[in-house]
């Protein structure tokens, strides 16, 4: 058995920030993570980070795009400390290290974001996630906070109602081992990959939302899926909208830049809800390249500027499409990107059990709504890292460990489980996902119908049952990829029923989520946050208030 006061699950930013925090208070926490810190999928981001850093901006103004961009499903009183505590975050991560771009007066250099009233997305050339990742391990490093890398967590620990720790099994060896927490923080990133085309790692499977759900916590939002209009054709790597924020251009087979038809105002720089709808349209009415892609241009830029501010797309364009966008266009299609629904969390990460707290993109602390605004992502990571971080080291100080018995007797039980999942024949875990994976893309995806929605719950449910036989072949027990896929499994089938269930019962269109057979938005109605319950039959479905506090819903122009 492992214990510590405060264990943190996920390396990437959210995480590392949380543990920083509680090193801080001067409590004994530690960090496990499926994989190495630095190969978290935070490394990935490329755009920027938000904060209201010009002499015209403003925390208010940052808020009102921030809760329009999310179609007015946004807990306006989140939106505000995030809002509010966004320049000094980034501040931190500037004094702690991170290497920012610099405007030529040496101030932290901002560009235009989509659906943002000023440039406040502060970057690091297209590699911002990648700087501001490495800035915080360095941190966890001089703090000498313990890591222990490379472990999958299978099962939370729940007495009473109150998470006591966790088990986990070790990638090296298959072995299971318990730890023990007086707190625990989820900051295990999303769920893309229950999607065929997804800018995601592939670690991005969701198992750390899930395993809060079978805990007994109710997931938020679920079925409010961001679609990134510009990902690689082929791979789809994420094209950062840095590089429409930078003036690039959207091009559809008949050379017309499209996008004036969908947001005259705004252009291509739109909500990413409305650019991906209108690049999947030009695509399902025949007016995109042969293969299903439009064209994003940025050969007028030059040389220079590319390799200024965009060093990162150019070689990922060269590297992986065989492009060079300095001399032609990128071609381009939506994937999915980002969870804006997850584990049901308050402003300082506490779920409602107790000793649970999460944070990042498997949390939804309801800070993006319907539709997240692009540069808000990180600065969710950092705000509300810190924050969980605070919150569990005060929580611990009235907390007493619990007896060896309970965590005994869950790694017996898992240990039977994980037997039970070895054998010669039955299904295998790879056809399924890829099953699921089609599934998702062709009926839950940027357009929906109550007949896709439909098909796509049943077909979910029947690979469900599938699922219940899935048997492991792979006898190793060193790196024993094909059982922790198989485990895996689990949690991604379970997201994706939540997921579609969500979109079949909100019958109306609202930012990210949209129904083509009912096309407006209904506050009347459905001004309202998703609670999904696990249920052994499925899950069951409530709803509560969204918070409301300046700004009155109206319709989002662009």
């Amino acid at each position: 058995m492992i214990d510590h006061d405060i264990i943190v699950i996920g390396g990437g930013l959210a995480g590392l920030r949380a543990a920083l925090e509680a090193d801080k208070k001067g409590v004994d926490v530690a960090i496990i993570s499926k994989v190495h810190p630095i190969r978290s999928h935070s490394g990935a981001a490329q755009g920027g980070i938000n904060a209201s850093l010009g002499l015209d901006d403003s925390w208010g103004s940052h808020a009102l795009d921030t809760v329009k961009g999310s179609d007015y499903l946004a807990d306006q009183d989140t939106v505000e400390i995030l809002c509010r505590e966004a320049p000094e975050r980034v501040i931190e991560m500037e004094n702690w290290g991170t290497n920012f771009s610099r405007t030529e007066d040496g101030n932290i250099a901002q560009r235009p974001f989509g659906g943002a009233g000023f440039p406040r997305t502060c970057y690091a050339g297209d590699r911002t996630g990648h700087n501001l990742l490495h800035t915080l391990y360095e941190q966890v490093l001089r703090s000498g906070i313990k890591v222990y890398s490379e472990w999958l967590v299978t099962k939370l620990i729940v007495d009473k109602e109150k998470c006591v720790g966790f088990l986990a099994m070790n990638t090296i060896d298959s072995k299971l081992e318990s730890f023990r927490a007086k707190a625990t923080i989820l900051a295990t990133g999303g769920y893309g990959r229950i999607y065929q085309r997804s800018t995601n790692a592939i670690i991005n499977r969701g198992s750390g939302i899930g395993l809060a759900y079978t805990a007994g916590v109710p997931l938020q939002d679920m079925e409010f899926v961001q679609f990134h209009p510009t990902t690689l054709l082929g791979t789809n790597i994420l094209i950062t909208e840095g590089a429409r924020g930078e003036g690039g251009y959207l091009y559809n087979k008949n050379h017309e830049r499209f996008m004036i038809n969908y947001a005259a105002n705004a252009m291509e720089l739109a909500q990413r809800d409305i650019v991906a709808r209108a690049i999947q349209t030009e695509i399902d009415e025949g007016r995109a390249f042969p293969g299903g892609y439009v064209q994003l241009d940025i050969t007028h830029l030059g040389n220079d500027t590319i390799n200024e501010r965009l060093p990162g797309i150019r070689q990922i364009s060269i590297d992986f499409a065989g492009v060079d966008p300095v001399k032609e266009p990128i071609p381009v299609q939506p994937g999915q990107h980002y969870s804006m629904g997850g584990v049901s969390s308050n402003k300082d990460g506490e779920t409602p059990v107790s000793g649970l707290y999460a944070v990042g993109e498997c949390a939804c602390i309801s800070v993006h709504g319907a539709n997240r605004l692009g540069g808000n992502s990180l600065l969710d990571t950092v705000v509300f890292g810190k924050r969980a971080g605070a919150a569990a080291s005060d929580y611990i100080v009235s907390q007493e460990a619990i007896s060896d018995d309970i965590l005994s007797k869950a790694i017996a039980d898992e240990n039977e489980m994980i037997k039970a999942l070895m054998g010669e024949s039955g299904e295998n875990f790879a056809e399924i996902r890829e099953e699921l994976q089609a599934v998702m893309q062709n009926n839950v995806g940027v357009f929906r119908t109550r007949e896709k929605l439909d098909l796509a719950f049943e077909r979910i449910k029947e690979l469900k049952k599938r699922a219940d036989n899935i048997k492991v072949m792979s006898k190793t027990n060193v790196f024993n990829f094909e059982l922790l896929n198989a485990l895996e499994l689990k949690a991604m089938l379970e997201l994706a029923q939540v997921i579609t269930l969500g979109a079949l019962v909100r019958e109306e269109s609202r930012g990210a989520h949209f129904r083509t057979d009912f096309t407006e938005r209904n506050d009347e109605e459905w001004l309202k946050h998703t609670l999904a319950y696990y249920t052994e039959e499925g899950p069951r479905l409530a709803y509560k208030d969204v918070t409301i506090t300046q700004f009155q819903p109206k319709r989002r122009e662009y």
